[in-house]
């Protein structure tokens, strides 16, 4: 009911008029960093997208305790290698990144332990600085071949020996991220 015109109405207690929101546009996928279609992006230094890939970084630190670092490496560069190749496997099966991927990534590059002794140089060459030098993430994560990255964490550790089956490492071992 009504309040009568004779009842005096304190300002706040008075009715407003409301405001009409416009009727939305329609949404149509325009953004630059929008994935259009199922083709993956083409080119140097991209990466892979995928979904929710920033939460390889949040199950990256569940390892920090487990890492079988050799002298003069660093947790976090070790950490950023190993994020870019989990990102790259969860991209390549078109999923969020789950503990599986940086199982697999660490186990590749021998940091769960029991790694060659010839891995470990090459590794640490191509880790320095990793997180601070995205082209270093970059090329530890395309130095994985595409058939590898469907193997299992299980599958790569039991054959760490043959590493260099798994890596597309350059011959001349300048792996040395640039300054």
């Amino acid at each position: 009911m009504a309040q009568p015109n004779v009842v005096p109405v304190v300002e706040a207690d008075q009715v407003r008029p409301s405001y009409q929101l416009e009727v939305p546009r329609a949404w149509t996928q325009s953004r630059p960093s929008e994935l259009v279609g199922p083709q993956r992006t083409s080119g140097g230094r991209r990466g892979y997208p995928g979904p929710d890939q920033g939460y390889a970084l949040k199950l990256a630190q569940r390892f920090v305790e487990r890492l079988d670092l050799a002298s003069g490496s660093e947790t976090a560069d070790v950490l950023a290698g190993a994020v870019a190749v989990a990102m790259r496997r969860s991209a390549r099966f078109g999923r969020a990144p789950v503990i599986h991927d940086l199982t697999f990534a660490l186990t590749l590059w021998g940091y769960l332990g029991d790694a060659p002794a010839d891995l470990v140089v090459v590794r640490d060459r191509m880790f320095r600085s990793a997180s601070h030098h995205y082209d270093a993430q970059r090329d530890i994560a395309d130095a994985v071949g595409e058939d590898v990255l469907v193997m299992t964490p299980e599958e790569v550790g039991r054959r760490l020996d043959h590493w260099r089956e798994f890596l597309n490492i350059p011959d001349d071992g300048d792996t040395t991220p640039p300054l």
